[in-house]
């Protein structure tokens, strides 16, 4: 069977990319490549449309599949390039039927917004993954979709409403992963922190995660996926100051520090209640590491605005950047407020990432000294609890932990000491 999988964007994707290779290899289905698109930004939508023209050209009878965010939302788009045989919506993508049916439409995207548990199957509302060929660390899918609207994000449009999975299923997939050797899992969906509001008794993230790990105890290393500031609730604060499976490590969902900005993009947090959340986790957890999302050249963002965003890297500090230059989306409020130039959108990202290069130099020289606990990510490199790099000497097995010390911080990695 010859089924090829390329996935964009976020983790999610990635994670659901391997559900699909699975389904195409239970209803043995060949020769198809599927390209799992993104929308988060217009260059991630580009880069899909130069694969599938490079895919066409390298497999000229390969049947191209396009599904993902970018499908979802913009499957004429899609369905007018020569090279593409077939356009699957993010919930058709799940669903065996919808494979099954591929000749009778080239397009089959239905109606996301209407996804909701228990209205639909839960194999179409959260994939299931029984391995992660080549990845050293399970993921493990609990929510999907949004309920928030943002002015400058399409994604609730291609994901749907916010629903979750109940913590049993996800337990049953965490001791089946568990049973093929993963040791570190990732707790990932479009917005986690909303976790549990559909099901009953309405739990929250932290207390999924707290009997996740009661039930499931062979996870060792237990990480989260974007976190959304205003939702953190106390439950998951509580794990982070107790249960050391819990890595120390959060990655929060900021995007600005200038508060009008923040209001133009209709977040729930200030510039304030960020600081003060960073301060709470370092308070609980003294070492964590935290990482940011950053958007720079929000409309309507002047210099004062940029610089207040900028200086949240040393202020809570940050260790970890994931910075994106402001991509206005059609169809999403923001495209239609008063754009910053894209010469200067460029140059601001480029700055923020210049300052995140040597707060996470600093943070990493934290590190020099301290025992590590490092997870085999590929030859000669590995994460350690913090979700720092490190170099690894080689022969080690992808998936192993290591307990060392750490050396040396350079080259935006550490080096295990010398022994």
């Amino acid at each position: 069977m010859t089924v090829d999988v390329l996935s964009f964007g976020c983790r999610l994707n990635a994670y659901e990319g391997e559900a699909v290779r699975a389904r195409l290899g239970e209803l043995a289905l060949d020769n198809f490549v599927v390209v799992n698109t993104c929308a988060v930004t217009a260059e991630a939508e580009k880069q899909a449309r130069q694969a599938i023209r490079r895919l066409r050209r390298e497999q000229p009878d390969a049947r191209i599949v396009v599904t993902g965010c970018a499908a979802q939302v913009a499957p004429e788009r899609f369905a007018a390039m020569a090279e593409v045989d077939h356009v699957l919506g993010n919930r058709e993508k799940l669903d065996p039927a919808a494979w099954r049916q591929l000749g009778q439409a080239r397009i089959a995207v239905g109606d996301i917004m209407a996804a909701t548990l228990p209205a639909i199957a839960p194999e179409q509302a959260c994939a299931t993954v029984s391995e992660f060929p080549g990845r050293p660390r399970a993921y493990l899918e609990i929510q999907q979709g949004c309920d928030h609207r943002c002015t400058f994000c399409i994604i609730p449009y291609g994901r749907g409403p916010s629903r979750s999975l109940p913590l049993g299923a996800v337990a049953e997939q965490a001791r089946a992963l568990a049973q093929r050797g993963y040791r570190e899992f990732v707790l990932t969906g479009v917005d986690i922190t909303s976790y549990g509001h559909d099901l009953p008794g309405q739990p929250s993230l932290g207390q999924a995660a707290r009997r996740l790990l009661a039930l499931v105890p062979e996870i060792q290393r237990l990480r989260f996926s974007s976190l959304d500031p205003a939702e953190i609730d106390a439950d998951l604060l509580r794990l982070y100051a107790e249960e050391e499976r819990v890595m120390p490590h959060a990655h929060l969902s900021l995007q600005a520090g200038d508060d009008l900005i923040l209001k133009r993009m209709k977040r729930r947090h200030s510039r304030e209640q960020a600081v003060r959340m960073a301060e709470t986790l370092q308070r609980l957890r003294p070492g964590i590491a935290l990482g940011a999302d950053l958007i720079a050249g929000f409309p309507t963002e002047d210099d004062a605005a940029f610089e207040r965003s900028a200086a949240l890297i040393e202020e809570m500090p940050l260790a970890f950047l994931h910075v994106f230059p402001f991509s206005p989306r059609e169809g999403t409020p923001a495209a239609r407020m008063p754009q910053v130039p894209i010469a200067v959108r460029k140059t601001r990202a480029a700055e923020l990432r210049r300052r995140g290069t040597v707060a996470q130099q600093r943070f990493l020289q934290s590190r020099v000294g301290r025992e590590a606990s490092i997870l085999v990510e590929q030859e000669g490199l590995g994460r350690d609890e913090t979700y720092a790099p490190v170099a690894l000497p080689p022969g080690l097995p992808k998936g192993a932990i290591l307990q060392s010390r750490i050396g040396a911080a350079r080259d935006g990695k550490l080096w295990l000491e010398a022994a």
